[in-house]
């Protein structure tokens, strides 16, 4: 997929530690199969302002729509956030009205979330160019 300026996009980050996360950003420019973006959530190390950096398109995928939800199911995948980006996890357990407890594969923790923190986990399907939902857990 070709992304142009301004585009809402986020970013995988699949150095040690950050495996299936997902940061927000919009395309600055584009330079062949790389692109400047700058995060809406991170600072650059010094806290002067937004980071920005190149990065490979395999990396880019678009923010995906928003899909309304009153609840999630036990078992279903959902994305996080936390630690100013996107975490993919698993619910396996609802704590009280708006609470859930989400398991990570890739540290091995479960953590609570409030509702507002989760949203509905889809796939992007790069060579068709759409989303892809399902809610069976």
């Amino acid at each position: 997929m070709k992304y142009k300026r301004g585009d809402r996009v986020e970013v995988s980050d699949l150095g040690p530690g950050f495996l299936g996360s997902y940061y927000a950003g919009n395309i600055i420019s584009t330079f062949g199969d790389e692109y400047i973006v700058q995060y809406r959530t991170l600072l650059e190390n010094d806290s002067s302002g937004p980071l920005r950096e190149f990065v490979k398109a395999e990396k880019i995928r678009p923010e995906p729509a928003s899909v309304e939800v009153s609840s999630f199911l036990l078992g279903e995948m959902v994305d996080v956030y936390a630690n100013d980006g996107w975490w993919t996890g698993r619910v396996i357990s609802k704590i009280g009205e708006s609470d859930y407890l989400v398991h990570f594969d890739s540290t091995n923790q479960d953590i609570m979330y409030p509702f507002t923190s989760i949203r509905v986990h889809q796939v992007w399907d790069a060579a068709n160019g759409v989303w892809v939902y399902t809610r069976n857990p």
